[in-house]
């Protein structure tokens, strides 16, 4: 296990034997601390905020869907071998993956603060647009403008917060970013199914308000995202006074002495692109892109299987049989953040992850008990979901230099929309109610991320021992080398 850097988090007056930072002179441990909780607050707390509405407007489909949404736009109709429902679904990655990695670029030149609340605004007023769509074209049409919009959060949201933080401090933060997403999955059903029962209100249907109410919340914290969100690290003491200068200079030492990179790099297009000539930013990639199929197929179709194939009322499926095993992944989700960051550590929470999907998948599509595919369920949720901020921080420790970082977070994200349109594919209208195609390729999905984090384990192994020996530098395309520099695996 990687064992070369001092915990920065667990104890930051300790530092090794190089030269004195400035930081240790300027704050005591305990204002060093503080001042870590005051970023985390600000900063964790408001974009996790922004990404439980984000990811409530991505995936309340489903939601809309039995409640009425199908039935009336015809999208049970098959287009080609898939239904119209299908395509709706899929259609937003097309822009979502297009439009990734300008995104990483755009938020370095014009500030989080801006690029992030326009974009929150901008979608939550295309939500409130799809809640008047009179056709199933109309409707794909503007989720095909969803995705040029919500392309430009979540991968500036990773890409903000491994700025902020050392390598081991951002796996917690990640889990706490997406849990608040996980509480929103486990709140949407219920918000839902509360809004359907305003069908009929202003000769609306139930599902149409879905849309409307959430795009209407959405545009409110859009707008006050403007004052709630910070810059980068060197940008920050301008920000609303959020910190003093010295402050921000103690993050920025901080944070470069953890890994080198924290001083900002004037773009350049061919070090940008170039980035994508490292395999390993492929393989974090095709991690998140087989992550993101198991979590994206849970989103947008668990209410239908459990409303098929276990037998669950509309209303239990929105409610109980939903949020429940998000409220689960949740915990596991934090605790797997918290135990990888104490004990320096990122493959094995993803093997961890990915056998607690294979254990649950089984059990969810083939056992003859409703109640015990219903524990499946808890399973595969929380081993998915906790999988995507496992493989968040897993890239964030492995990667140097600000716009590598920039291109590795724009790639990731964007096979993660690769995973959006599998996830939509994966359960087909035609192999109700047991699904047991989609199950299958759920299992693959798991299966190919463990050879993956295998293989990519004894890459970093074997780098490690080379840089022991004094045979290599790692990661010695970043403008500042560090000697010290280690993969952790």
């Amino acid at each position: 296990m990687e064992k070369h850097h001092v915990d920065l988090t667990e104890d930051v007056g300790s530092s090794p034997s190089m030269e004195s930072p400035s930081y240790e002179t300027e704050f005591t441990p305990e204002q060093q601390k503080k001042i870590i909780h005051r970023i985390d607050r600000r900063l964790v707390v408001t974009v996790g905020v922004l990404y439980c509405i984000s990811l409530m407007d991505r995936t309340n489909m489903s939601a809309a869907s039995i409640a009425g949404m199908t039935k009336e736009l015809k999208l049970y109709v098959p287009y080609g071998d898939v239904s119209r429902y299908s395509v709706a679904t899929l259609v937003f990655f097309t822009s979502y993956i297009v439009c990734q990695p300008p995104s990483t670029v755009l938020v370095r030149k014009i500030g989080p603060r801006i690029h992030l609340s326009f974009v929150t605004t901008a979608w939550g007023a295309v939500m409130i647009g799809m809640g008047f769509t009179k056709d199933w074209r109309d409707l794909s049409g503007l989720r095909v403008v969803l995705g040029v919009l919500e392309a430009g959060f979540f991968p500036s949201c990773v890409y903000l917060l491994s700025t902020w933080y050392t390598r081991f401090d951002v796996g917690k933060r990640y889990s706490i970013f997406y849990m608040l997403g996980c509480f929103a999955s486990a709140c949407s059903g219920i918000l839902a199914y509360g809004l359907m029962q305003m069908e009929g209100l202003q000769g609306l249907g139930g599902w149409r308000w879905i849309f409307i109410i959430e795009g209407v919340l959405t545009c409110v914290l859009g707008i006050g995202a403007y004052w709630a969100l910070v810059d980068f690290p060197d940008k920050a003491h301008k920000s609303w006074r959020f910190l003093t200068e010295r402050e921000a200079k103690f993050i920025i030492d901080r944070v470069d002495r953890d890994r080198g990179d924290a001083k900002p790099e004037s773009f350049n297009a061919g070090k940008f692109f170039r980035a994508g000539l490292d395999i390993k930013i492929w393989a974090y990639a095709l991690i998140f892109c087989f992550s993101t199929t198991l979590t994206y197929a849970l989103a947008f179709f668990l209410p239908i299987i459990l409303s098929e194939n276990m037998g669950f009322d509309t209303g239990t499926s929105q409610c109980l049989a939903v949020a429940p095993p998000y409220a689960f992944a949740g915990i596991i989700m934090y605790t797997t953040g918290w135990l990888g960051d104490k004990y320096r550590v990122r493959s094995p929470i993803i093997v961890f992850n990915m056998v607690l999907c294979l254990i649950g998948l089984p059990i969810m599509g083939f056992h003859k008990n409703a109640g015990i595919r219903y524990f499946g369920v808890f399973l595969v949720t929380a081993g998915a979901n906790s999988n995507v901020p496992a493989t968040m921080a897993y890239q964030a420790n492995n990667i140097r230099g600000q716009w590598k970082r920039a291109f590795c977070s724009a790639t990731l994200v964007g096979f993660g929309g690769v995973g959006g349109i599998a996830g939509s594919l994966v359960f087909r209208t035609q192999d109700s109610p047991t699904y047991h195609l989609g199950l299958y390729a759920c299992i693959v999905a798991c299966l190919l991320n463990l050879i993956i984090v295998g293989l990519v384990t004894l890459k970093f192994w074997y780098s490690n021992k080379k840089a022991d020996r004094g045979e290599i530098q790692l990661e010695a395309d970043a403008e500042d080398a560090q000697p010290g520099f280690r993969y952790t695996y």
